[in-house]
């Protein structure tokens, strides 16, 4: 199915094809990362490669003070990011950029590890997911990768009343996810729509439940997972990063993961491995 949208840039119109039956972006330097995540990463993703270990490696003599998060029962819920296929699949619209980091930090596996174990410690869930719907698409303005989300219909939706073509779709959940986050106990909030959930009522379910500490994991993770992170700081909570359950996109800009890796040491309140993560947990219990 195709999908086109008028969308005006502030620089004139311009008219956006998405073909949503398949909506990649395996052109350029995303064909070629996607090719490298294919030839490095032939299986299916399950923990960080000591490759990927060794290159985001935490310095032997820290030069910042040392600091960490205690879970505290009734306290403390997992915050996932933007679980969701277009971002998690070889299926998905960003697989091209991002698929080299979430097959070397095992993202896949490491993610549904921590549902898990949150749910066998009965800690709450929170999802805070990324939908566009067609009034999205009339934005005037955007940043560089606003513009690009929105151009190969990362996360599309019909509108926000409708679940036409959600299933499978990219902005449906990773299916391995789903058995935890449709169990009828995990809270999925409203869409936030950049990047922070400044704009959506992450904050209000978490303070009515008493939460005010995070263990933050997901998608994307210089983009969402850290705007989430800054975000949840400034509104007082306490926030440890699950280092290798995010993953970010290569491009010639940059490394999206070490960009990430870098602020997250410098203004988390923990940071992570998956199994530390889910030991803590257990331990909590």
């Amino acid at each position: 199915m195709t999908s086109k949208h008028d969308h005006d840039c502030g620089c004139g119109t311009t008219r956006e094809t998405v073909d949503l039956a398949r909506r990649r972006v395996l052109t350029g330097a995303a064909a070629a990362a996607a090719a490298g995540a294919a030839v490095a990463g032939g299986r299916a993703a399950s923990a960080a490669t000591d490759e990927a270990r060794a290159l985001y490696a935490d310095p032997d003599e820290p030069g910042l003070p040392q600091v960490d998060m205690t879970i505290e029962p009734g306290r403390t819920a997992l915050v996932v990011t933007d679980p969701q296929v277009d971002f998690l699949s070889e299926s998905g619209v960003t697989w091209g950029v991002v698929g080299e980091s979430v097959t070397e930090q095992g993202t896949v596996d490491n993610i549904e590890r921590l549902f898990a174990a949150a749910k066998a410690a009965g800690m709450p869930v929170f999802i805070s997911p990324h939908y566009y719907y067609p009034h999205d698409h009339k934005w005037k303005f955007e940043g560089t990768l606003e513009k690009t989300m929105h151009a190969i219909g990362m996360f599309d939706r019909p509108g926000p009343l409708k679940l036409d073509g959600f299933e499978g779709s990219g902005a449906d959940w990773m299916p391995q996810y789903k058995k935890y986050i449709e169990d009828g106990e995990t809270v999925v909030c409203s869409p936030h729509k950049v990047y922070s959930p400044a704009q959506n009522d992450l904050n209000l379910q978490l303070r009515k439940r008493g939460i005010d500490k995070v263990i933050l994991a997901g998608m994307s993770a210089n983009l969402c997972t850290q705007a989430h992170l800054y975000e949840l700081l400034e509104l007082g909570y306490e926030v440890a990063v699950v280092r290798d359950a995010t993953a970010g996109a290569k491009v010639p800009e940059g490394d999206g993961y070490l960009a990430a890796i870098i602020n997250f040491r410098m203004v988390a309140n923990g940071l992570w491995w998956t199994d530390d993560a889910v030991e803590r947990i257990a331990r909590s219990a």
